[in-house]
């Protein structure tokens, strides 16, 4: 094989090598759920927050997290799910969430953290279209890993929706 023979099967090698990208996943009601690691900003132990009055009953309140104050959103409320008690492995995920041209931090509630893939974006199948309470515009698509059906969470979409906009609130308001 010469020289310029092995530089292209290389090349061709790169672009065909399969994308991927890491995950994190964490449990609500018994389900794996997933979001982009890239996006995780901490893992903590569930803490008090404080409450908001006449919010919707999935934000849980906001916390101090070093001078910056975030909203922490439940969701197990936000998706429906029956309310549990918070134990010792719940915990909240603190995401980077981009909000039109800018970045906010925000909290999710989850029963616990589970484990990080690497999942290959071919692999992600996309969402169904089905009508209800949660918009499929808050699943980027799913996964099957281990056997396991895994759902992949837009974040921008969902911590952006409804009484979470920026936008919405402002204008509102």
């Amino acid at each position: 094989m010469s020289v310029t023979s092995a530089l292209e099967q290389t090349v061709i090698d790169q672009d065909q090598r399969e994308q991927t990208r890491q995950c994190l996943t964490f449990i609500l009601a018994g389900e794996e759920y997933a979001v982009d690691i890239l996006r995780v900003q901490e893992i903590r132990g569930w803490g008090p927050v404080t409450f908001l009055p006449n919010t919707p009953d999935y934000l849980k309140g906001v916390l101090n997290l070093r001078g910056a104050i975030i909203p922490v959103v439940d969701l197990r409320i936000r998706f429906g799910l029956a309310p549990k008690e918070y134990g010792a492995t719940t915990v909240v995920v603190v995401l980077r969430v981009l909000s039109g041209d800018r970045e906010r931090i925000m909290g999710v509630v989850a029963d616990a953290v589970a484990e990080t893939y690497n999942i290959v974006e071919s692999a992600i199948l996309p969402p169904p279209a089905v009508h209800g309470a949660i918009s499929s515009d808050f699943f980027e698509g799913l996964v099957t890993i281990d056997e396991k059906m895994i759902v992949i969470l837009n974040v921008d979409e969902l911590l952006n929706s409804g009484e979470l906009a920026v936008d919405g609130a402002a204008a509102g308001g």
